[in-house]
């Protein structure tokens, strides 16, 4: 086994042991990020400063200075966080020269636990996508099959988690864009609650749906990681709340006596039979191993996508606004003011950015607001108080990820409403602000990863934890052993 394709942890062990030196397993990695550059995950790879950052740990590591389990582990970030001096463009031709002076505060608690940043991911432009095939730079191709999509938005980080050019990375979530590409690529995929972990240089897509996630080969890794970064920050208003957690002391604590509700209605018509079959069986796993297992019915499944679509559309119309060529980024001559707006921002964006934008404005203006986005806000809280419902019953719930594994690069890019579908099973979760993981669970017919959702109530993460552990013991922590 290449030492790549190590978990994490396991590589932390290894460089706390002195069994491998930081240069040498970074010099590894970097090898990976060439040999695979095809798949295009990266749009940046870091190669100078993570070399230069690689001694720095090295003797920290020597010098006992560092004694986190991830001091020294190349990990890979979304280009959607900042990183300080570091191109963070957002996939999109108007920030293609952007390096931010500050990093996310995410960002610089893992370089302070002694992490190695190796590279910045494709994504999806300002993370609006499913596939990752809106990117400025180009599609990311799944390491599973390359004629197929990596998923999206944080295709990119979840394709080089896959395929060993990173230990873990970072991500982010607004409707699934986690947890998606984790199903779609066969890893794992961890959202936290809203707000408990620091939002502050992650650049807003939909502020009060974004959250940063982690992406890592298994579910204790992902708890590491979320470990490190988990807990307030003075720097974010919406941060105040959670407090530093070492999840990874949940990872041994087994699953017996809990409650697991599966809603019968998230395995509806819709969703692949070889994906339905691989969640229950995955579900009876857990109950072999003393989870409980109870079906029941969720209400407003049917109302999930519309709220979430003029919810994330009207914020991400107001977020974007501030790229108008005058404060930063991509600008475009004209001879007016106005001129200078329509042909920077015509030029600027692509066309899945322009849709959202173009909904957004719609859903707030003048005679529409009352219609569509008043009332959006309102089932959104519907929706929430339905979660809090079935969280009184049970402890977890447990769906499918997406209603189908991976589907052929360029098969739905001409059809937005079918890309949108994706989503069906993931952005109830973003919607109530609850914490949810993918992690695999099978394969289809042609060998392409299945995953399954966990979510848990607000601020137990621990839950989520707990039962993917407990899970990944079962099937020996991969589908693909």
């Amino acid at each position: 086994m290449k030492i790549t394709e190590n978990s994490a942890l396991s590589l932390g062990k290894m460089l706390q042991s002195r069994e491998i030196s930081v240069i040498e397993l970074l010099t590894e990695y970097l090898k990976e990020t060439e040999a695979k550059k095809d798949l295009n995950a990266f749009i940046t790879i870091c190669r100078d400063e993570s070399l230069k950052r690689a001694n720095i740990i090295q003797k920290n590591i020597d010098d006992k200075v560092l004694s986190s389990p991830l001091a020294g582990v190349p990990m890979a970030v979304k280009d959607n966080i900042c990183t300080k001096n570091i191109l963070t463009s957002c996939a999109s031709k108007m920030l293609s020269d952007f390096k931010p002076p500050y990093s996310a505060t995410a960002v610089e608690r893992l370089e302070k636990a002694g992490a190695v940043l190796i590279g910045k991911t494709n994504m999806d432009e300002f993370a609006m996508g499913g596939s990752t095939e809106s990117s400025y730079y180009g599609s990311v191709k799944n390491p599973k099959d390359t004629k197929k999509v990596s998923g999206g938005s944080s295709g990119g980080t979840a394709a080089a988690v896959a395929s060993n050019q990173c230990a873990y990375g970072l991500g982010s979530d607004t409707g699934g864009s986690v947890r998606q590409p984790a199903s779609f690529c066969g890893i794992t995929g961890l959202m936290p609650t809203y707000g408990s972990v620091s939002r502050y240089g992650l650049i807003a897509y939909a502020s009060s749906l974004d959250r940063i996630g982690v992406m890592g080969k298994n579910m204790s890794d992902c708890a590491a990681v979320l470990s490190e970064i988990y807990g307030s920050d003075k720097k974010d208003m919406t941060c105040s709340v959670a407090k530093k957690t070492d999840f990874t002391s949940f990872c041994d604590l087994g699953i017996r006596g809990m409650k697991i509700g599966i809603p019968r209605n998230f395995f509806s018509e819709q969703t692949d039979a070889f994906v339905g079959k691989s969640v229950l069986q995955g579900a009876r796993e857990l109950e072999k191993s003393g989870a409980e297992l109870y079906e029941f019915e969720l209400p407003l499944t049917d109302y999930y996508l519309p709220t979430y679509y003029i919810t994330a559309c009207a914020e991400a119309s107001s977020n974007l606004s501030r790229y108008d060529g005058i404060k930063y980024g991509f600008c475009q001559s004209g001879d007016e003011l106005e001129q200078m707006y329509v042909k920077t921002r015509t030029e600027g964006f692509g066309l899945e950015v322009k849709r959202r934008i173009m909904l957004g404005t719609y859903v707030l203006s003048s005679g529409y607001y009352e219609d569509y986005y008043k009332k959006a806000l309102k089932v959104r809280r519907l929706i929430k108080d339905s979660f809090d419902d079935a969280f009184k019953k049970y402890d977890l719930l447990l769906t499918p990820t997406a209603p189908t594994t991976a589907y052929n690069i360029g098969e739905n890019r001409n059809d937005p409403l079918k890309m949108y579908q994706g989503d069906i099973y993931t952005v109830a979760a973003s919607l109530s602000g609850i914490p949810a993981a993918s992690i695999p669970c099978g394969k289809n017919q042609e060998g392409m990863p299945i995953g399954m959702q966990l979510m848990a109530p607000q601020l137990r993460e621990d839950v989520i934890v707990r039962v993917g552990c407990a899970y990944e013991k079962i099937t020996g922590g991969s589908v693909d052993e």
